[in-house]
Order: C-alpha cells, then sequence, then structure tokens
C-alpha cells in the first residue's frame, strides 16, 4: 500500500483551512493528529491503530489457548500514541483558542512495537511466543510528535500515561470481542 497521499492530503486540508480563514474570514483551527487510540475505535478489519491491533491479537491468542502472536517486521519500530481523551480535550483547547496555525496534538511518550505489546501481555496476565514476519509491511522505522508548539501556545500536553489508556483500551476490546465470540472465528 503506497502512503505518499497520506501527508499530502493532510497538508492541502491545512492550505485549504488557511485559504478559507484569508479569503472568506471562516474561524479555521488545524490539528495533527497523532496516532489516536483508545475505547470505541476501529479494532479489527485492517484499518486499526497498532494499540487495538495488538490488543485484539493478544486477547484472541489467550481465549484460544495459542499464546503467539504475528509482529509485523522486527517490533523495533518506534512510535507515540494518544488516548481519545487527551485527543478530546487538546481539540477542544485549540478550538477556544486564537492559534491559526497547524498543531501537533499527540503523545512524546516513545515506545517500541515490542514494548506496547509488553504493555498488552502484562494487562492480559500471559506471555506469548513472538512471531516476527519481517515480510509484512511495517511502516517508517520511528515516528514521533513534538509537542512542543501546543504545550508553549495552550499549555497542553497528554495527562494520559500509554499503560493506563491501555488498560482501557484492551478492557473494552475484550469485552466487544465476548460479545461477538459466538459468530467469529480465528
Amino acid at each position: 500500500m503506497r502512503e505518499d497521499g497520506y501527508g499530502w492530503e493532510k497538508l492541502f486540508s491545512e492550505r485549504m483551512c488557511r485559504h478559507y480563514r484569508e479569503d472568506f474570514g471562516m474561524h479555521t483551527r488545524m490539528a495533527r493528529y497523532h496516532n489516536i487510540y483508545g475505547p470505541h475505535g476501529t479494532w479489527d478489519g485492517g484499518r486499526e491503530k497498532a494499540p487495538a491491533a495488538i490488543c485484539r491479537n493478544v486477547i484472541q491468542a489467550k481465549l484460544c489457548g495459542k499464546h503467539e502472536i504475528e509482529i509485523w517486521g522486527d517490533g523495533e519500530q518506534t512510535r507515540s500514541f494518544t488516548y481519545i481523551d487527551d485527543c478530546v480535550d487538546g481539540t477542544q483547547r485549540l478550538m477556544h483558542s486564537d492559534v491559526t496555525d497547524a498543531l501537533n496534538l499527540g503523545s512524546d511518550q516513545m515506545v517500541s512495537i515490542n514494548q506496547l505489546v509488553d504493555i498488552v501481555e502484562d494487562i492480559a496476565g500471559v506471555k506469548l511466543m513472538r512471531n516476527y514476519n519481517l515480510a509484512a509491511p511495517k511502516g517508517v522505522r520511528g515516528r514521533n510528535s513534538s509537542i512542543d508548539r501546543i504545550r508553549q501556545l495552550l499549555g497542553w500536553a497528554p495527562s494520559v500515561r500509554l499503560e493506563h489508556g491501555m488498560q482501557k483500551t484492551y478492557a473494552w476490546i475484550h469485552d466487544e470481542i465476548r460479545r461477538g465470540a459466538a459468530s467469529r472465528t480465528w
């Protein structure tokens, strides 16, 4: 899957906001969201973020008694993830501000995929054998957001630690899977 259009879509949207503000006097705000996760998000079907996919895979491995998990790449890819409550808080602060520049809205707590699996294994109370699929898509090696400007301009920083947000996400996905377990095959 090619991702070259992904960044252009965001830049085009920011440019359109600027033009609507300048040409039509419309009040616009621009947030660059970074890997938002949490309950009530997509957790199945291929469009989910890594936190939800890892929760789902760990839950399924535990429920099925198959104590292994496939990890795309070597698991050393790094990312930062932002819990939905922090996203909502940051968005509200931005919307009620006079800041018209695009701001990164994310977390600066960077983890590797292996560390994320460790967190979910701890939550689940299970240790899984990791099967690394080096041929699978793995994305860029590392990605993290700088939140210095939003912290400086709005006094915002995420308050939910990844470990806590993952507990809530895991519990919600677990309940969703259990609710549909009778009709699913893994």
